[in-house]
């Protein structure tokens, strides 16, 4: 499978400021794995009763709520109203999103926090304009079951219905995105050059490293 490219079926999500704890509420905070947390992403949204670390998925569903609707249900590109991922700046509401599937969220805006967690986790974040985000959402209004396509290294999205919107992404950012790197990754591709700069500095400035172990 080519990394470069992501396809899926749009989410439309057609609210501003979509919260962390929305996404993940303060429940699910206790565990620190980054995986398991796919079943409780939008949970009170999602179901009709409240849930915990130990819920199943028994519960009833909330069948108003756009992930429990076809074709939505299978899909794994989230189109959002501006300023998503906003309120807390706990990384779980992207491990929430990561597990349940979703690979790219586009939107006019994003929080601070929440834009660079999602990029540590491979998350791909696209901004776009007010006018490009409407045509978006008019093209799942109209067709439903609307595929987009993600080319992450010409940075284009493709819809069903020939709208092309060209975006921005940051070197790093891209490279984390199409390689999976995170930031240990990311620093030890420069492991030889690391070292090479420890042993200039180790001649130049020996007392840096005296109570050092080889």
């Amino acid at each position: 499978m080519d990394k470069n490219i992501i396809k899926g079926q749009a989410i439309p999500i057609n609210q501003s400021n979509v919260d962390t704890d929305a996404i993940i509420p303060k429940q699910y905070l206790k565990s620190i794995r980054k995986t398991g947390f796919g079943p409780f992403l939008f949970d009170s949204l999602r179901y009709l009763e409240p849930g915990n670390l130990e819920s199943t998925g028994n519960r009833p569903l909330n069948k108003k709520f756009i992930l429990n609707q076809e074709p939505y249900s299978a899909g794994n590109i989230i189109i959002a109203n501006d300023n998503f991922g906003c309120g807390s700046s706990r990384e779980h509401a992207v491990w929430a999103l990561k597990d349940y599937g979703i690979k790219v969220i586009i939107s006019t805006s994003f929080a601070d926090i929440f834009y660079r967690n999602s990029f540590k986790n491979s998350l791909l974040l696209i901004r776009v304009s007010k006018k490009e985000l409407d045509s978006l959402f008019s093209g799942i209004e109209a067709h439903k079951k609307y595929e987009l396509t993600i080319d992450v290294l010409n940075q284009t999205i493709t819809a069903p219905d020939s709208l092309v919107i060209n975006f921005s992404i940051d070197k790093v950012d891209k490279e984390r995105i199409i390689s999976g790197y995170d930031d240990i990754a990311l620093t030890l591709k420069n492991k030889t050059k690391i070292s090479e700069y420890e042993k200039k500095m180790i001649k130049k400035k020996p007392w840096l490293f005296k109570n050092e172990k080889n």
